[in-house]
């Protein structure tokens, strides 16, 4: 087959066991394989994925257009770098997100869902000290998730996780020392526990300090 009719063909007309190259690049971006600034040059990939061009040259598309690969012309492709100013605002505007529908999820808490918070904060100690890097990534983000989805807003849990992969190479730079992985696995008992009390200006707090990562003042 053709490199362009395999470009062509609708996903489910495709082998059932054909990788997708745009997960795997974004895994290996997410978990630092490929670094924030590196250069991504297609026949290495074709190679690393044992793919066709075409397949290089849509993924690269998609994640630049998720602002993870950065295309520049006459140069190449490269894994998208923020500077300082951008990592802030995108901090911005999760705190903005997040806080903004902290009283939904006071509203909407059971003892069920908050059971289950506490197990997936568990799971998140766990994976610090047993699992892998992507691992470790996945049970955080299967926290978040199920404390976003107390909004009742599937979309806002969707563009938070969107923006969430913004920051490339998320797993690596969150969590450089053990102190603070220690201090993020503590602040998602902490966020367990303003729930539970409903205590709506204590979960704004800590909801913005876990994203900022800033100390916690008690």
């Amino acid at each position: 087959m053709s490199d362009d009719l395999t470009e062509m063909l609708a996903p489910e007309e495709k082998p059932e066991d054909k990788k997708d190259v745009t997960d795997l690049l974004l895994h290996d971006i997410l978990t630092g394989t490929l670094p924030a600034g590196a250069w991504l040059k297609q026949i290495d990939l074709e190679r690393r994925y044992d793919c066709t061009r075409p397949e290089v040259r849509r993924a690269l598309d998609r994640l630049s257009q998720r602002r993870l690969v950065q295309h520049n012309p006459n140069r190449g492709y490269q894994v998208y770098e923020l500077d300082d100013q951008r990592t802030q605002e995108i901090s911005d505007i999760r705190v903005i997100l997040e806080t903004g529908v902290a009283d939904r999820m006071v509203a909407n808490a059971t003892p069920a869902t908050i059971a289950e918070l506490r197990q997936l904060a568990r799971q998140f100690d766990e994976m610090s000290f047993r699992g892998s890097i992507m691992e470790h990534y996945d049970a955080n983000l299967a926290f978040h998730r199920a404390l976003l989805m107390l909004s009742g807003n599937s979309e806002l849990v969707d563009v938070v996780a969107e923006i969430r992969q913004r920051t490339v190479s998320a797993p690596v730079s969150q969590w450089r020392t053990r102190a603070r992985i220690e201090q993020s696995a503590r602040e998602h008992h902490l966020m367990v526990d303003a729930l539970e009390a409903r205590d709506l200006p204590e979960l704004k707090r800590l909801i913005e300090i876990h994203i900022r990562q800033a100390p916690i003042k008690v």
